[in-house]
Formats: C-alpha cells, structure tokens, sequence
C-alpha cells in the first residue's frame, strides 16, 4: 500500500506545472556609509520576470536612483566603488532609458522617500534572472543594489548624473536552484 501512495504522489508531482515549483528569491540588506542598517530589498522570480520588494529608511526625501552594480562588494571605506560599474550582461547597451542603445542590465527605475526618509516601492524587470544561465545576476561576481543620492536622468553617462552612492547592500539568493558548477578545464599539455 505504500509503494502505490508513493507511486501516486510523485506521479503526481511530475503533472504539475512548472509554477508549482518553488520560484527562485534573492534578498540585500542595505547600510549606509556610515554602516547602518537601512532595510531590505527582496527579489523575486515572477511570470515574466522579477519583482523587487524595497523597504528602506534613512534616506534623504525625494527620487533615488537605484542600479545593481557588477560585484558584490559593499565596502563603505571606498564609497561603496568596489561594487563597481552598473551590471552590464550586454557590451553593447549604454546606461538610461531615455539613452540612446540603453538601458544597462542593471538599471533600475527611480525610486522615492518620502519627507519621512522612508521608501517602501516595488518594481518588476526583465533584464536578468535569479536562476542559473547567460542572464542569471548569480554567474558572475555577484551584484550589489546601490541607492544614489538624487534620482537618476536616465540619459546621462555613466551613472545618470545621480550622485553620490549613499546605501549598498549584496544580493544573496536564498531559494532556487543552486549555482551551477563548470568542470575543470583539462591540461594543456595533457593527453586525452
């Protein structure tokens, strides 16, 4: 009997689609220069892309440009530089979306605090994804979201004359498939 109630349940396990599987997440917890704690962005896969969760405080009120920036390096010693350029999975695309060739994997709408210092917003996108693949955030050095001091113009290069880096936070996925491993590359000099 329970061979045939085990049998049922993964043949039905097999039958069912795709979405009820598990969907791939992400989280960044962000501090400031001064390295406190200035709240959370979640990600989330969704039908058609991901969905971006932010709730932060602290921030001066008024726009913020947000971009994910190429490394996940969020030192606060450095201005948060070592992050590095916004994410770029295309050599050919240019920063902003009013930008000729734009926009950047990595370019995010702008986003605003209220007179209170706090955002709490949510975005969808489609540049890049949480799994494993050409478009995954996670098959290179990681990413780091950033928050910039004024909001972004979308045309100006490199950075959309936002400012200074004032918020940074790693992304860090925390459900999905894990990172795919690539074998070794074989000697040169080695025979098959």
């Amino acid at each position: 009997m329970f061979r045939l109630v085990l049998s049922l349940c993964l043949a039905l396990a097999a039958c069912l689609p795709a979405d009820a599987q598990p969907r791939a997440r992400a989280m960044a917890r962000l501090a400031g220069l001064d390295g406190k704690p200035m709240g959370t962005a979640s990600f989330r896969s969704v039908n058609g892309g991901v969905l971006i969760e932010l709730d932060l405080h602290g921030l001066p009120p008024g726009p913020h440009g947000m971009h994910l920036h190429a490394s996940a390096q969020c030192d606060a010693k450095s201005g948060f530089m070592k992050a590095g350029p916004i994410l770029s999975l295309n050599s050919r695309k240019r920063h902003g979306y009013l930008a000729k060739g734009g926009p950047l994997t990595g370019d995010l709408p702008n986003q605003f605090a209220g007179a209170d210092g706090r955002l709490k917003a949510s975005t969808v996108t489609n540049a890049f994804t949480l799994g494993n693949g050409k478009r995954s955030i996670f098959n290179r050095d990681g990413v780091s979201l950033i928050v910039k001091k004024r909001g972004d113009d979308y045309r100006t290069q490199p950075i959309g004359n936002s400012g200074d880096r004032i918020a940074c936070g790693t992304v860090v996925r925390t459900q999905g498939t894990a990172p795919r491993r690539f074998p070794a590359k074989p000697a040169q000099n080695a025979r098959p």
